[in-house]
């Protein structure tokens, strides 16, 4: 689709096109400029004494064009552009108006039925295993989207660079959003949320998004600092504000979902990852996620931390989410259940019974990358599986031990690197 008649989903205006039309329409453009003047710097002091109002009658004006319910798509070209446009009017909030509206991309179909990728993936690359986790890598290695992106990510995180040192955090993050962008949920869920049993399985699960270098440092900076960095920047605003609305919980529903749309929920999710907020999973031994920061230095702020760091540690939408995903249990089912039902109860406890059994053939470093041909497991694979070095204890907290664990871990994809 081109210029004017671009349209997302819902018959709203891409915020670029909608920009653009209304830069060429003589009534609509100096109300844009002025609304520019309004939000930038210090807003409407600049503006002399009138400003308020200039800064209101414009913005009510511009109520009436695209602009007002334009939307952008997340990972699209000129994706801070778009971002830029749509804040702009939403900002004005500021000036008196309130403007409100759950976020700036396109909403995620409640049709997206997530629970079937994991029989989807293993159908593509001819898996009958029950190590999903291991399924998935293969599964990557087989598209070639996904396994270009993933190879690019890798590679980008784990590149020395002479300004940078051993890790160039920005051109990481940057590798990182492109692949979870671009690349469908059928293979980023199945690769980030495949459920694990045992501490090496969900090690290399830890590592899926190389932590090390994507967001980890050795001491954990303060959850409220890195929010305002974040509330900053147009991308992780965004990005930030999806996933507080579809991972909203709610006491009242039986998914534990306000938004009542796991599949929402994850996309809003993995959409953090690349950012200064990137989540992840907090140790080896479960599956609880959260942001790589700490809360021991916010002071008076100390119940502010605590309400950010529990959109992570404290959301039932999220856990039920993830757990749902792990267990292929249909939100429908979730959702029919009688009114009171506990279906949190049923989906921690059935969890317990489903994750992937124990040697039944754990991912190993040498094929986490390597493109493969659609083929049933063979024994070579199961003695390569069971050979895999174990992760650290998950109670050995030493640099020398994560850092040799990274090291093994990485290895593989290094070399694949540089062999292209």
């Amino acid at each position: 689709l081109d210029g004017v008649s671009r349209l997302v989903s819902g018959g709203r205006w891409d915020c670029l096109t909608a920009g653009d039309s209304c830069s060429s329409d003589e009534a609509c453009s100096p109300r844009l400029r002025t609304l520019r003047q309004c939000v930038a710097g210090g807003g409407s002091v600049k503006l002399g004494p009138g400003a308020r109002n200039h800064c209101e009658n414009a913005v009510t004006a511009l109520l009436s064009s695209p602009l007002h319910r334009c939307q952008c798509k997340r990972g699209m070209k000129r994706e801070k552009n778009c971002l830029s446009i749509y804040w702009s009017l939403k900002q004005s909030v500021l000036h008196g108006l309130s403007l409100v509206e759950n976020y700036p991309y396109e909403p995620v179909e409640r049709g997206f039925d997530y629970v079937r990728l994991a029989s989807q993936v293993k159908s593509e690359v001819g898996m009958t295993t029950v190590n999903r986790c291991l399924d998935a890598a293969k599964a990557c290695n087989v598209d070639e989207t996904c396994q270009k992106l993933r190879t690019e990510y890798v590679s980008a995180c784990i590149a020395p660079s002479v300004r940078a040192g051993p890790c160039n955090r920005a051109r990481c993050s940057k590798a990182l959003r492109k692949f979870f962008d671009r690349v469908p949920p059928d293979y980023t869920h199945e690769l980030l949320f495949c459920p694990c049993s045992e501490t090496a399985c969900a090690e290399r699960r830890r590592q899926t998004i190389v932590p090390a270098c994507s967001y980890e440092e050795r001491e954990k900076p303060n959850c409220l600092a890195q929010l305002r960095v974040c509330e900053a920047d147009y991308v992780c605003k965004s990005r930030w504000a999806q996933f507080q609305h579809d991972c909203q919980p709610s006491e009242l529903t039986a998914s534990g979902c306000q938004q009542e749309n796991y599949g929402a929920c994850l996309v809003a999710y993995t959409g953090l990852i690349g950012s200064i907020i990137t989540p992840n999973y907090l140790d080896n031994s479960t599956s609880n996620v959260g942001a790589w920061c700490s809360c021991a230095t916010s002071g008076n702020f100390r119940d502010q931390c605590n309400y950010f760091l529990g959109h992570f540690h404290d959301n039932n939408c999220l856990k039920n989410a993830i757990l749902a995903f792990g267990n292929d249990t249909d939100l429908k089912s979730a959702t029919n259940q009688a009114p009171g039902s506990n279906t949190k109860q049923i989906l921690v406890t059935s969890t317990e019974t489903t994750t992937t059994t124990i040697g039944s053939g754990m991912e190993t470093e040498q094929n986490i990358l390597r493109p493969q041909m659609p083929t049933q497991m063979n024994e070579r694979d199961r003695l390569w599986g069971d050979s895999t070095l174990p992760s650290p204890d998950p109670y050995d907290a030493s640099p020398a031990a994560a850092h040799l664990a990274m090291v093994m871990w990485l290895l593989p994809f290094l070399l694949l690197a540089l062999q292209l």
